[in-house]
């Protein structure tokens, strides 16, 4: 055992961390919330706003990880390892800028129409950021809550699994229905974007259960 982690057993931990990573999985989950109003409508003007809610929760998810960053720098004793701390922020922030590069992609674009299964991918997602702000929340108390923690990153593995089945019968979908070449890219890439933010999703998950292994 190294001397940093010997002196975490008697030393204050700074516990400044746990509403950082609270709020950043919070502001996940609503913008995920908006990604499934977006995913609802075709509407361009509805649209359009949406897509400008979530540039904000994404400056807003940018915000709290910079915090994170610096409350680093100025800890000494922190509740897990540095790498750790920045790995979740980091890979918490990059499910929320995947969901803005599919607004994004929608506000450049321009698609006529949608496919059915963007709205089912879209709700894949918001699972997922509801198990990610449960396991981030328990994160306070990891040992008592590892139960908890571990279903939570289970799930997440599973709804990992369903988006990789969607996307497949997506792509199946848009190459066997679209006749228009530029239309088929178009949504190709929005598939590709929104099956990207649950493949981010379980790299939180992945981050979470490295934390409970050092913890062991």
């Amino acid at each position: 055992m190294n001397l940093d982690k010997f002196l975490k057993f008697f030393t204050p931990k700074d516990h400044e961390f746990f509403p950082l990573f609270e709020k950043g999985a919070q502001n996940l989950i609503k913008t995920a919330e908006v990604l499934k109003l977006l995913m609802a409508t075709e509407n361009p003007e509805q649209q359009i706003t949406y897509i400008k809610q979530i540039k904000e929760l994404e400056k807003i998810g940018d915000d709290v990880t910079h915090t994170i960053y610096d409350q680093l720098n100025k800890s000494f004793i922190t509740p897990f390892d540095r790498e750790d701390i920045q790995e979740l922020a980091s890979n918490i922030d990059d499910v929320v800028d995947t969901i803005n590069g599919v607004g994004q992609r929608i506000n450049l674009y321009k698609p006529k129409t949608y496919i059915p299964v963007f709205n089912e991918v879209a709700d894949v997602i918001y699972q997922a950021s509801i198990e990610i702000e449960l396991s981030v929340r328990n994160l306070k108390d990891a040992l008592n809550n590892k139960d908890k923690i571990m279903q939570s990153c289970i799930t997440l593995n599973t709804l990992e699994n369903k988006a990789d089945e969607l996307y497949h019968i997506g792509i199946s979908m848009i190459f066997e229905n679209e006749k228009d070449a530029f239309e088929l890219i178009k949504k190709k890439e929005i598939m590709e974007t929104l099956e990207k933010a649950v493949d981010k999703s379980e790299d939180v998950s992945d981050a979470i259960k490295t934390i409970l292994m050092k913890m062991a």
